[in-house]
């Protein structure tokens, strides 16, 4: 199959659509970008995985930092090298951002998983983050306090991407901010127009949480209607958004099936996608076609509504507070796996300034 058959090009040549590629390894953007990418996103879990695929540049790059500042803690030391892996992958994009006069090439860039409680310190840590390069994106939590960071970066002139977010009410209350934040800056002599703001529904977690509630529970549900749940959940979102005018675009993250992808294509919306998923669906011999507008089987949400109340609260548009957001299951589970991948670098980066000696036992 050569480039120009690609499906996922096909995806973005025949509509509003976009794709990014789900990491910042240069040599998996590569791939994306030849087949119609126009932006990339990061997280801790992505950055402990590039680190480990491109050792060989990534390596020496911290023995460097490190010997470089001797002062540093292993925590400095590991953001240096996230933001140089962020700088590294927005000058990939640079070119991107600059034919689309900064509609597209963005690479999106995470907050410290761990300030997911403090708005204050993720808004000091983004204006630091979107001084990096001009097509820096900064990724939000939507917490409680992400959703009031969100606003403030916004009205600041921060490019946001709302993350660990997997639900109707979390992204309406995302989107809302932001127009709180747009308004705001534009009252403040700023331009909002500049700003392509992003609000990501991770659907695949969704369906994992759906199905972990359902063992948890000894819950019999078909099992076809588990692999639907982030999808109406995104579809539902979608209407809402073009329906109130919302400045921001809906990104989809967090693929399990090929569902995630063909039943997303054509509407004005992003696809981020790891390089793993791209290469399955390149390969997959599906033609795609505008699935966007098409409703999920009603059979399926009504055996979600009636069997898990958790779809609900995702899915109804009011099925969740702001201040519930930080206990919803799927939230919680993330923001763990966030903050224990952040751990999990920071590890990686000791073991490599400091080795472990090769101790013979006695």
């Amino acid at each position: 199959m050569t480039v120009a058959d690609s499906p996922l090009l096909r995806t973005v040549q025949m509509g509003p659509t976009e794709y990014w590629n789900d990491s910042c390894a240069v040599s998996e953007l590569a791939y994306a970008i030849d087949r119609g990418a126009t932006g990339a996103t990061s997280n801790p879990s992505i950055v402990l995985d590039v680190l480990r695929k491109e050792r060989d540049y990534w390596e020496p790059r911290v023995r460097e930092l490190a010997a470089s500042n001797p002062t540093w803690t292993e925590v400095e030391l590991t953001w240096a090298i996230i933001e140089a892996m962020a700088i590294r992958g927005a000058a990939t994009l640079a070119p991107i951002h600059d034919s689309s006069a900064g509609r597209r090439g963005w690479l999106s860039v995470q907050t410290n998983p761990a300030n997911y409680p403090n708005r204050d310190l993720m808004v000091e840590q983004a204006l630091h983050f979107s001084g990096l390069a001009e097509n820096i994106q900064v990724k939000f939590p939507a917490t409680q306090a992400g959703i009031a960071a969100i606003e403030e970066a916004t009205a600041r002139g921060v490019n946001i991407n709302a993350t660990v977010c997997f639900t109707v009410p979390q992204a309406l209350a995302v989107a809302a901010a932001v127009e709180r934040g747009l308004d705001r800056l534009d009252k403040a002599g700023g331009d909002s127009a500049r700003l392509t703001p992003v609000v990501t529904i991770m659907i695949g977690r969704l369906d994992d949480w759906m199905k972990a509630v359902a063992a948890r529970d000894g819950l019999s549900v078909d099992p076809a209607a588990l692999d639907w749940a982030g999808i109406a959940a995104f579809k539902r979102a979608y209407a809402i958004f073009q329906e109130r005018g919302y400045r921001s675009r809906l990104l989809s993250a967090a693929y399990r099936n090929h569902l995630h992808w063909t039943e997303l294509v054509g509407g004005n919306v992003i696809m981020t996608i790891p390089y793993s998923w791209q290469v399955r669906f390149n390969n997959s011999g599906i033609d795609p076609t505008p699935r966007m507008d098409l409703p999920v089987d009603p059979r399926h949400i009504a055996e979600l509504v009636e069997r898990i109340p958790d779809f609900s609260r995702a899915y109804e548009p009011d099925g969740l507070r702001v201040d519930e957001f930080d206990t919803y299951g799927a939230v919680v589970r993330t923001l763990r796996s966030f903050v224990a991948a952040y751990h999990d670098l920071i590890a990686v980066i000791r073991d490599i300034v400091l080795p472990n000696p090769d101790v013979r036992s006695l």
